[in-house]
C-alpha cells in the first residue's frame, strides 16, 4: 500500500464525514451515511483487505465520534467493519463487473441495507436502544439505500475521472 493510496483514501474518508456531519439526523438521531457511500466507492478502488480493514474502522471510528442516535459509537465500528468485509467479499465475486457503475449502485443498495441492519441490530440488542426495529428500518434505512445509491451514481464516475487521469494504482486502472 502506497502512501498516494492512502491519502486518496483519506480523502474518501474526509468528504464522507463532511457530507455525514451536515446532513441532519431524523427519527431518533439517525441520519444516511455519506461515510458508507465514501467507504464503497474506496472499497472499490482498492479490492484488498489492507485497504478495507482500514477503510471500515476509519469510517466506523468517525461515524461513531459524530453520530447522533443515542450510544452509536461502538454500533458504527461495529457495523461499517462488518459490512466493508461483507461488501469487499461481494466485488471479488463480481471482480470483472463490479466497476460499472449500475452494479455499482446495486452493491451500494446492498451494501446500505447490511449496514443498516447490523447497525439497528447492535444498537437494540447491546445498547437496549429504546426504539423498534422495524420502524427504524422503514424510516430511515430503507430511504438511506436510495439516498446512498443516488451518492453513489453521482459521484462514483466523477471519481473515477478523476483517477483515470492521475497515476493512482486502483482497480480502475488495473
Amino acid at each position: 500500500m502506497n502512501t498516494k493510496n492512502l491519502v486518496l483514501m483519506a480523502l474518501l474518508v474526509g468528504v464522507g464525514a463532511v457530507l455525514y456531519i451536515i446532513i441532519p439526523g431524523i427519527n431518533g438521531g439517525m441520519k444516511p451515511d455519506f461515510m458508507l457511500t465514501m467507504m464503497f466507492i474506496g472499497i472499490l478502488l482498492f479490492p484488498n483487505v489492507k485497504s478495507t480493514f482500514l477503510l471500515g474502522i476509519t469510517t466506523g471510528v468517525i461515524s461513531g465520534l459524530f453520530s447522533t442516535f443515542p450510544g452509536g459509537f461502538v454500533p458504527n465500528i461495529i457495523d461499517k467493519a462488518v459490512t466493508a468485509f461483507v461488501f469487499l467479499g461481494l466485488v471479488l465475486i463480481l471482480n470483472k463487473f463490479a466497476n460499472k457503475v449500475a452494479v455499482g449502485v446495486i452493491l451500494t443498495g446492498i451494501g446500505t441495507l447490511i449496514s443498516g441492519t447490523v447497525f439497528l441490530s447492535t444498537a437494540i440488542f447491546v445498547f437496549g436502544a429504546g426504539a423498534i426495529f422495524q420502524e427504524l428500518f422503514v424510516i430511515v434505512v430503507l430511504p438511506a439505500i436510495a439516498i446512498n445509491a443516488i451518492a453513489f451514481f453521482i459521484i462514483y464516475p466523477i471519481i473515477g475521472s478523476l483517477i483515470k487521469r492521475t497515476n493512482f494504482d486502483t482497480a480502475l486502472t488495473a
